[in-house]
């Protein structure tokens, strides 16, 4: 039998990333984004092999977009797809795990929406928008949220009224479930051990990022929370703060709701911090340069961090690694370094020369010799969306 296709997609407000992803290949055969969606200046950007290329779609929405690249995802699969894989953020408590999608999936996410209003309904579009273009194709959708359904009620419940849970779904959901699972698995593979009994922490670092307590391939706690708002800095969020943060600016400064919310996920953060920027990148060059806002930014992520991972670790029966990931994970030397020098109870120590080397997409083993297991694992979201969308269609 022919190696099979997956057309993997992920809509955003805005814009869609999309992947060809070949069961047998490496390498993505087809990989772009359409972004600024409904403006005119729409542009499609698409990289088949080697070659890169772009397409102005002025006013295009996300059905009109997904019209071109679809076409040119048939393309590079030979004609034949064999499903389309989509990555939603939200499936609250009604899923466990990836499904095939049918009507009541589509309205299990549209109620979950009001759990994520930025990105649901987007993620929706894109399905809705596929399925009208692809009736007759298998289509999956694969939950950031899933993952994390194994995680034990102690720690996913909030204290506070019983009602708002059991009425309203206010509990800790996370997020960056695909992640966590692929390096987690990962991870094994490349140290050797068995999924099902090998013990994680794991740390998905971008602009947004959290961490993970993984126990024999299950979530059994993680950072974030009812929304991609709580746990860790990130880059425009906040991470955790006291709740009374809200009443506070509202008494003091008289501020509303929607503004506190606003600073809370667009204005803090590193961005906030630095009064500088969100990317990572430019703040370690200004830290360096002596930019006292981007070392404050730099240092906060990295304690914060470290905190985290201590306090996962309790989630945990023994500790067979700790895995960085995520475009600051896999890139920063710098931050896996100064996050370590945090942990000194773990007694982790790094080899400078191998945490150096692994950027850009090298994975390996970073920890010097008589240290805990350290590693730094390139996350492929979109792989693991195909493998679950796989799985569905083999079954």
């Amino acid at each position: 039998m022919p190696a099979r296709n997956i057309l993997v997609i992920n809509c955003g407000s805005s814009s869609i990333k999309f992947a060809l992803v070949n069961e047998e290949q490496a390498a993505f055969p087809l990989q772009g984004l359409a972004e600024r969606l409904g403006s005119p200046e729409a542009v499609l950007h698409w990289q088949l092999g080697e070659a890169k290329e772009s397409l102005d779609i002025p006013h295009a929405d996300h059905r009109a977009a997904l019209e071109r690249l679809l076409p040119l995802a048939q393309e590079a699969a030979g004609g034949h797809l064999d499903g389309i894989g989509h990555r939603v953020v939200h499936g609250g408590e009604h899923f466990t795990g990836s499904t095939l999608i049918d009507d009541a999936v589509l309205d299990a996410v549209r109620t979950a929406a009001q759990l994520a209003p930025l990105h649901n309904p987007a993620n929706l579009t894109g399905i809705e928008a596929a399925m009208a273009l692809f009736p007759g194709l298998p289509q999956v959708s694969v939950f950031d949220t899933a993952f994390h359904q194994t995680m034990p009620e102690y720690a996913y419940r909030y204290a506070v009224p019983e009602f708002l849970y059991r009425e309203h779904g206010v509990r800790r959901y996370g997020f960056h479930g695909t992640s966590h699972l692929y390096v987690s698995k990962r991870a094994a593979e490349l140290t050797g051990l068995p999924v099902n009994d090998s013990c994680w922490l794991t740390a998905h670092l971008g602009n947004g990022s959290s961490t993970c307590a993984i126990v024999n391939g299950e979530s059994r706690d993680t950072s974030m929370g009812l929304t991609p708002l709580e746990g860790l800095a990130m880059g425009t969020r906040s991470g955790d703060v006291d709740p009374n943060l809200h009443n506070y600016l509202a008494r003091n400064l008289g501020w509303t709701l929607d503004q506190v919310d606003r600073m809370l996920n667009h204005e803090s953060g590193l961005k906030g911090l630095s009064g500088l920027s969100n990317d990572m990148r430019t703040l370690y060059e200004a830290r360096i340069a002596g930019h006292a806002g981007a070392s404050l930014a730099f240092e906060v992520f990295c304690y914060r961090l470290a905190k985290s991972l201590a306090g996962m670790a309790c989630a945990l029966p023994r500790l067979d690694g700790l895995v960085f990931t995520g475009g600051i994970g896999e890139n920063s030397s710098a931050i896996r370094a100064r996050t370590l020098e945090h942990l000194k109870l773990f007694n982790f120590k790094l080899d400078d020369e191998a945490n150096a080397r692994c950027i850009r997409g090298v994975a390996g083993e970073i920890q010097a010799t008589g240290s805990p297991r350290v590693m730094v694992v390139p996350t492929n979201e979109e792989r693991q969306i195909a493998i679950d969308t796989l799985t569905l269609l083999d079954a």
